[in-house]
């Protein structure tokens, strides 16, 4: 539905790099404006203190979750970067107080993200305490979730490393061009995919002239991965992915070996590919040999891939890259707010990538 007014719009957990990239997409486009910003350990604070770079954008002091009033707070749309397992409960107070008006979350953490409640038990160590809210929300990979998006409340928005991942494959499952049971996904991201609190592990020492792997078979982001991937292939799928910290500050770069199916060669998949996101405005398709980086897409919401002729007989290489904290985290959150008011979907979001 179309909107002709501002919404107003809150942004938890402001404090933090996803909510500075909210803030900054958010201050340039044309249908919001910024009514709340939460942020704990900041409370009390204005904005520029916090981020010097957004001195110049007109915002509402830092505050307290636990002081804000839902039932009174004048807001359409709410952001939530707060952490995983904090989430759920807070959207279910914000819901119970706002019976009366019509509210629409977009959550970037994980608390709604796995439909299954044991599934998120295992992987994320305790209960889900909000799983009426669970059973409802939509998984907002934008491209591959409009129609949802626009009826739901509540939307969960994808993390960093399936985004980059499943954008390029569930076309190829959903065409049957590639083996489900054959897929290894290879992942480098930059280190404000950590967030932006202190840990040994990302200082600058730690982490720069090197690289390496973690969370090796035990990523939080494979169940969601294999979730969407085996939605699309209509069977269990399990996969193989390892994710690795690269010394940049922002970008993934995500490379996917295949096993060609139903005797598809390296051409269907890019013609596949190109088919699917014909017209999308952040996806693109590279030409021929075009090899994706993450310099393509710095600072942008977009994504862009290409495939590639493995030398082992009946193999290909996928490669796609986005910016984490904008098409992986902040900026697909925009997008698809601006898919639930109807707002032109690259409202906020026109900005080419930054270089170098």
């Amino acid at each position: 539905m179309a909107q002709t007014n501002r919404i107003r719009v809150a942004v938890l957990g402001a404090s933090g790099y996803t909510g500075a990239e909210l803030l900054r997409i958010l201050a340039h486009h044309p249908a919001t404006e910024i009514a709340l910003l939460t942020a704990d350990r900041r409370a009390g604070k204005p904005l520029g203190e916090v981020f010097p770079h957004l001195s110049f954008i007109k915002a509402p002091m830092l505050q307290n979750l636990d002081e804000v009033d839902w039932s009174s707070a004048d807001v359409d749309a709410v952001f939530c970067g707060l952490p995983h397992g904090t989430t759920q409960m807070v959207v279910a107070a914000i819901f119970a107080a706002k019976r009366t008006k019509k509210l629409r979350v977009f959550d970037l953490s994980a608390d709604f993200r796995l439909r299954d409640a044991e599934t998120y038990k295992t992987w994320y160590g305790h209960a889900h305490e909000a799983l009426a809210l669970q059973s409802r929300a939509v998984y907002g990979l934008t491209e591959h979730a409009r129609a949802e998006i626009a009826k739901t409340d509540l939307v969960a928005c994808p993390g960093c490393y399936p985004t980059a991942a499943l954008l390029p494959l569930l076309p190829l499952l959903s065409d049957k061009l590639i083996e489900p049971g054959d897929i290894i996904i290879d992942s480098k991201s930059g280190v404000s995919g950590a967030g932006r609190a202190e840990k040994e592990a990302s200082l600058y020492s730690e982490v720069t002239e090197g690289m390496h792997p973690y969370g090796i078979a035990s990523h939080r982001h494979a169940p969601e991965i294999e979730q969407s991937l085996g939605d699309a292939a209509k069977q269990p799928i399990t996969v193989t992915f390892t994710p690795h910290l690269a010394p940049m500050s922002r970008g993934i770069l995500s490379t996917k070996y295949v096993k060609f199916a139903n005797g598809a060669k390296p051409a269907d998949l890019h013609a596949a590919l190109k088919a699917r996101y014909a017209g999308e405005p952040f996806v693109s398709v590279l030409a021929d040999q075009q090899v994706p980086s993450t310099r393509m897409v710095r600072g942008s919401n977009r994504c862009v891939m290409n495939v590639f002729a493995d030398r082992v007989p009946g193999r290909a290489i996928i490669v796609s890259a986005i910016d984490n904290l904008v098409k992986g985290a902040a900026g697909q959150a925009v997008q698809n707010m601006n898919v639930s008011f109807g707002f032109k979907e690259t409202d906020g979001l026109a900005q080419e990538a930054l270089f170098p």
